[in-house]
C-alpha cells in the first residue's frame, strides 16, 4: 500500500530534508553543501549505521546479508527522522520498505536526486564500497535497480531533480530555491507535491 503524502512534520527551523536516490546520485555531496547553505546539520544514514556498529556497510552485508542490513537501516532511519533541523542522505535502498517510505514522507521534505544508470555507473565504477555492485555487470545492475526503485522514489518525493551534469553548486542552488518555495506554500499534500516536481 502506498503511503499517503501529507504535510511534512514541521520543526521550529522548518521541516527536515531527506535526500533519496540511487547510489552515485550525489546525496552525500549535495547534502553536505545544501546543509551548509541552509545552516543545518548534515547526516548520512549509512555513516551513522557504520558508527553504531563499528564496521563498514559491506561487512554488514557479508555477515548479515541485505535483509539484516535493511533491518538496521530501518531502525536508524526511525531514530534520525526525529532529529530537528537536519539534511539527511539516505541509503539507495532505504525506500524499499513501505514503513521507511511512510516515515520519510511524513517527517520532512523528500528530495529525489534522479540520475540515469550510465551516469551513476560513471560515478561509482571505481568505488569498492558498494556491495550491490560487486559483480561482473555493475552497469546492468544499476539499470535493474533504477527500474525497480525509480517508481518508489517518485512515490514519496516532494521534489524530483534530474542531476545530469550540473555542478554541485548549481544543483544545491536549485534545490535551495525549490525548498524555499515549498516551505512558503506549506505543501499540503500529494497534489501540491506533484506541481513542484521537475
Amino acid at each position: 500500500m502506498c503511503p499517503e503524502i501529507n504535510e511534512p512534520e514541521s520543526h521550529p527551523n522548518g521541516p527536515n530534508i531527506f535526500l533519496i536516490g540511487l547510489m552515485g546520485a550525489g546525496k552525500t555531496s549535495v547534502g553536505k553543501l545544501l546543509a551548509r547553505r541552509l545552516g543545518r546539520t548534515f547526516i548520512d544514514s549509512d555513516h551513522e549505521i557504520e558508527r553504531a556498529t563499528g564496521v563498514r556497510v559491506p561487512v554488514i552485508f557479508e555477515i548479515e546479508g541485505e535483509v539484516g542490513f535493511r533491518a538496521r537501516e530501518s531502525r536508524m532511519l526511525a531514530e534520525l527522522a526525529k532529529r530537528p533541523n537536519i539534511v539527511l542522505a539516505t541509503g539507495g535502498g532505504a525506500i524499499l520498505a513501505p514503513e521507511n517510505r511512510e516515515l520519510l514522507a511524513q517527517h520532512g521534505i523528500v528530495v529525489y536526486l534522479r540520475a540515469a544508470p550510465h551516469d551513476l555507473w560513471q560515478r561509482t565504477r571505481h568505488d569498492r564500497n558498494r556491495p550491490l555492485l560487486r559483480n561482473i555487470d555493475p552497469l546492468g545492475t544499476l539499470g535493474r535497480l533504477f527500474d525497480e526503485r525509480d517508481p518508489l522514489y517518485r512515490e514519496i518525493a516532494h521534489v524530483t531533480v534530474d542531476t545530469g551534469n550540473q555542478s554541485l553548486s548549481s544543483l544545491a542552488h536549485r534545490l535551495e530555491q525549490k525548498l524555499s518555495d515549498i516551505e512558503r506554500r506549506s505543501l499540503p499534500g500529494a497534489a501540491s507535491a506533484a506541481a513542484h516536481r521537475t
